[in-house]
């Protein structure tokens, strides 16, 4: 491990603590995790509550592995990046030229960044058709197609799956033993329960890991890292492992009208502009910063300017009732930001 527990700070970081158990009953989690790191040092790292209501549940621990939703975009990204810095292909390749059904309409003007961005327009309509809802790169919508489309894509014309690049490129060079696909057929003693309503229509099972399904299952450590690495750009244990351009790519806002009153993005992740009530990441967080938020109520944040990434990890698929999850998420940030600052003065 290359980062140190520095418990001076942890104290500073209480409201962090206190804010996500709150969250946690609100949702009616099982458990959960929140992991800090600031300034190179672990400031936080906390573990409650049980991996799933059964009567002899494991506690929530170290090596507990969450079900982390679309936070699992972060990786995608990253193999998105990659494959764009080794020159398999452009960020502005049209998508009709990776695609079999090329002639499809909604394809028309889409391009590899319209898809990193949620820019693209397309949707799978009422009848399981592809079509276009606005011209590419004229509005945003958090659509499941770019997602598909960019792990074929990678696929493609890497010759390897999101989860072989992600393997060969972070998993192995960083030493990390609670990152992977599952197959939800065979989960593991270690997997958290995805906490869900039974009628949830978003559920989704499989054994596919090849990175391209809703499979991922992280601990609240490994995630930090994976924040840690970007924040770093690429630099571990003072030597350069991951090229720090694919890093800045993933990472800058790469929306392409970034004048648009839109959610800004980088290579899915969702990028700190200007404040909108429609923003996940928080009010008061400095421009610059990035996040991911899962349905799991699972959130990665990284604040460059004041060199914290902040994890944390919930159980509970979806909301309940009454439950404002942007508002949520968005206080998550700003306490996170308040203690960072907190910390400085100190």
């Amino acid at each position: 491990m290359i980062l140190k527990n520095e418990n001076n700070y942890t104290n500073l970081f209480e409201d962090v603590r206190t804010h996500v158990m709150e969250s946690a009953e609100k949702l009616g989690s099982s458990g959960g995790a929140i992991f800090i790191i600031r300034n190179d040092k672990i400031v936080t790292e906390s573990y409650f509550g049980k991996q799933s209501n059964a009567k002899h549940a494991r506690d929530v621990q170290v090596d507990t592995q969450f079900h982390i939703a679309s936070v699992r975009k972060a990786y995608i990204g990253f193999a998105a990046a990659y494959a764009i810095y080794n020159g398999y292909f452009s960020i502005d390749d049209p998508v009709q030229q990776f695609v079999e059904d090329s002639h499809l309409s909604a394809y028309e003007g889409v391009t590899i960044r319209h898809l990193l961005t949620h820019t693209h327009g397309l949707k799978i309509n009422d009848v399981n058709k592809l079509v276009s809802e606005y011209k590419p790169g004229e509005s945003w919508a958090y659509r499941g197609p770019s997602i598909d489309l960019l792990t074929m894509i990678i696929q493609k014309t890497t010759g390897l799956s999101v989860a072989e690049i992600i393997k060969s490129q972070v998993i192995e060079p960083l030493g990390f033993q609670s990152t992977e696909w599952i197959r939800m057929s065979k989960p593991h003693s270690k997997i958290a329960d995805a906490i869900r309503d039974a009628d949830n229509p978003f559920w989704t099972e499989t054994d596919v890991v090849d990175g391209s399904g809703m499979n991922m299952y992280v601990s609240a450590k490994e995630l930090a890292l994976l924040g840690y690495i970007h924040l770093t750009e690429g630099k571990w244990g003072g030597k350069q492992i991951i090229p720090r351009e694919i890093i800045r790519m993933a990472t800058s806002i790469q929306t392409p009208n970034p004048t648009l009153p839109i959610q800004k993005n980088g290579f899915l992740w969702f990028v700190k502009d200007t404040n909108h009530s429609f923003n996940q990441v928080g009010d008061t967080i400095p421009k610059g910063s990035y996040q991911l938020l899962g349905y799991t109520n699972v959130a990665l944040l990284v604040i460059p300017e004041e060199n914290v990434v902040a994890v944390r990890m919930l159980n509970r698929y979806g909301s309940s009732e009454g439950y404002d999850y942007l508002s949520d998420i968005r206080s998550f940030g700003d306490t996170v930001y308040k203690c960072s600052i907190k910390s400085t003065i100190q």
